[in-house]
């Protein structure tokens, strides 16, 4: 999974909740109340810090520091020649490759063993994987060779070559929805994450648009989670996103998404004020909290498909997974969504708040038993992993894999509006590498079914100041069923 970034605040905010739960009006709209408060008492002075003077060894590592930091990978061609794709059971495959990952010394590892700080902070591999990359000399300390009992010290820069095994994601194409010298805005396709993050870097929208229609160095301005699928728009200069940046900080962007849920939802425009906290960053999930940062989502139902609703989305705040948690709170899940709509949030699955009792600690450590349902690390021949839920409507006139290319179907060529058609290639035993001390080598893991790549929630449509965007609507979205006119 890959964490969305959230905006900073300003001011301190207090909320009083008044209620934890949907309350009826009159009218039979379902509306969820919260009164805030803004303390606006000011902020005390930070106090400056007190520098002593500054010693020849202060000196010298700063300049280390300056020299190391300008070794650090950037995205320039040699990356993203690093690795290719190639195509398979309708699938985007990256073929594995070497990488270095760098990082500075965080404050916390300062005067702990290397081996330590890699075994308990990487788990991605064994201990014994670390003690023998610091051994050989693939895991350095300011690109040197280090014992391992090395202890870490402050600008300390850590470099781990690996052999990288990254996702497969869906092979539906990213289609251009505009592009002029200042701005691109494309179709995302469910599955893709925008940019590299955890297991995700060449499988990528930003490594896709660069590798495959030329379209480089272009500005991430807002982001969409892994699955949602959507409009999104990337600067093609540093003015106009920051421009664009600024127009989505300041809510002066009005955003519209499409989604499916469970059951009936409630008539007319609803209305959910309750706050969101991230309870982890680290995982990338968040709940209903009256410790949570201001929110606001209206919700308005537009077509049934089965016992499910199309109920149409406008987030009026930009919170990590929104739409999503607000959805969870008031009861109707988004149908496929493998996090949000699913019993480690208690047996009422979240809705109202209830979370079954558990503390903020109980849930992640719940969530983390769970995690490789949504990164699909099935293992064919071990124990099967669950990949998420299967869809709990009953689909008319409808596929359940809608929008996904079928598993095993005839690969097509990919054209967008670059005028670039990518090739689409199969495997090729020549290009793929393998290194003897890579777990993954030696792991057959089973691809992702269609199911595991969607979730039922779109970006449709992105309104600022002077222009508006928008994406044709999803299958799953049922068109020839929605109303126009409430649209």
């Amino acid at each position: 999974m890959c964490a969305t970034r959230s905006y900073p605040e300003g001011e301190t905010v207090m909320i009083n909740q008044e209620a934890h739960a949907p309350k009826s009006t009159q009218d039979g709209n379902v509306q969820v109340l919260s009164t805030i408060q803004k303390d606006l008492s000011p902020l005390p002075e930070k106090r400056k810090t007190i520098t002593e003077d500054k010693s020849t060894d202060t000196k010298r590592v700063k300049l280390d520091t300056k020299s190391l930091k300008t070794k650090r990978p950037g995205l320039t061609d040699e990356k993203y020649d690093e690795t290719s794709y190639y195509f398979e059971n309708g699938l985007r495959k990256v073929y594995p490759y070497f990488f270095t990952f760098t990082t500075f010394t965080k404050g916390r590892w300062v005067g702990e063993k290397i081996l330590d700080v890699f075994s308990r902070e990487f788990r991605a591999h064994p201990a014994e994987e670390y003690k023998r990359s610091i051994e050989t000399g693939k895991l350095t300390v300011n690109y040197e060779k280090v014992s391992l009992d090395y202890r870490l010290k402050h600008n300390d820069l850590l470099s781990n070559i690996v052999h990288r095994h990254e996702v497969p994601v869906s092979l539906q194409s990213i289609t251009i929805v505009h592009m002029d010298e200042d701005i691109v805005v494309v179709n995302k396709p469910a599955s893709i994450p925008v940019h590299p993050c955890g297991r995700y870097r060449h499988n990528t929208v930003v490594f896709i648009l660069a590798k495959s229609h030329n379209l480089k160095n272009l500005r991430t301005i807002h982001r969409l989670d892994r699955l949602t699928s959507g409009l999104l728009i990337f600067g093609r200069t540093s003015k106009k996103a920051r421009e664009l940046e600024q127009q989505i900080r300041n809510r002066q962007v009005q955003k519209e998404y499409v989604c499916r849920v469970e059951g009936r939802f409630p008539d007319g425009i609803i209305q959910c004020n309750e706050p969101i906290q991230v309870v982890s960053y680290k995982i990338g999930v968040c709940r209903v909290s009256p410790n949570g940062k201001d929110c606001k989502t209206t919700f308005q139902r537009i077509s049934e498909v089965g016992d499910c609703s199309i109920v149409l989305c406008k987030p009026l705040t930009g919170r990590m997974h929104q739409i999503r948690v607000h959805l969870q709170y008031l009861g109707y899940p988004i149908v496929n969504d493998p996090l949000y709509n699913h019993e480690v949030f208690g047996p009422s699955k979240g809705r109202g708040g209830d979370i079954g009792g558990k503390s903020d600690d109980q849930l992640i450590n719940n969530l983390i038993k769970i995690h490789n349902a949504e990164n699909w690390l099935g293992v064919e021949e071990s124990v099967d992993v669950p990949m998420g839920n299967i869809l709990k409507c009953e689909l008319k006139n409808s596929v359940e894999n809608e929008g996904l290319m079928e598993i095993g179907a005839p690969i097509k060529n990919v054209t967008t509006q670059t005028g670039h058609e990518e090739a689409i290639d199969p495997f090729d035993r020549d290009k793929t590498t393998y290194d003897p001390y890579c777990h993954e080598c030696k792991v057959n893991y089973r691809d992702p079914n269609a199911k595991d790549l969607l979730m039922y929630l779109h970006a449709w449509k992105y309104k600022g100041v002077d222009w508006d965007y928008k994406t044709e609507l999803p299958d799953w979205a049922c068109k020839e069923l929605i109303n126009y006119d409430i649209l």
